[in-house]
């Protein structure tokens, strides 16, 4: 974990699947203010259901050693394809974990697709 987000995060931390096939990690301080957002979109609807499963269902405690190691369960490795260099994205009050490759693919994406993506947003 690089060392300014360390600081942030602190030593116990929650990661989980995110999406675009990146890891999604928070300080486990502020987990229950995501579980928050996640789940107050009402049980009733189905996707609000699958996406708290997806969210939620498959994140793990994790602690930082003092370097600010910690290992990456399995089932986290297998869904984001990490089997080499990551990265390391600052998102708000998250960090994405990102296999490299997938990283590189997603930028290129962004490059050319941003304009229509905020365009979108702003609709």
């Amino acid at each position: 974990m690089p060392a300014k987000f360390k600081r942030a995060l602190g030593i116990n931390i929650i990661i989980t699947a995110g999406y675009e096939s990146s890891l999604m990690i928070v300080a486990l301080k502020d987990w229950q203010q995501v579980v928050g957002q996640v789940t107050n979109r009402g049980l009733a609807l189905g996707p609000a259901r699958a996406t708290d499963r997806f969210l939620l269902g498959g994140a793990f405690e994790v602690e930082l050693d003092r370097l600010g190691r910690f290992l990456i369960p399995k089932a986290l490795r297998d869904y984001a394809a990490i089997a080499g260099e990551v990265v390391f994205v600052g998102v708000g009050n998250r960090i994405e974990l990102w296999a490299e490759n997938k990283w590189q693919e997603y930028q290129k994406f962004l490059k050319a697709n941003i304009s229509q993506l905020g365009e979108k947003l702003s609709a």
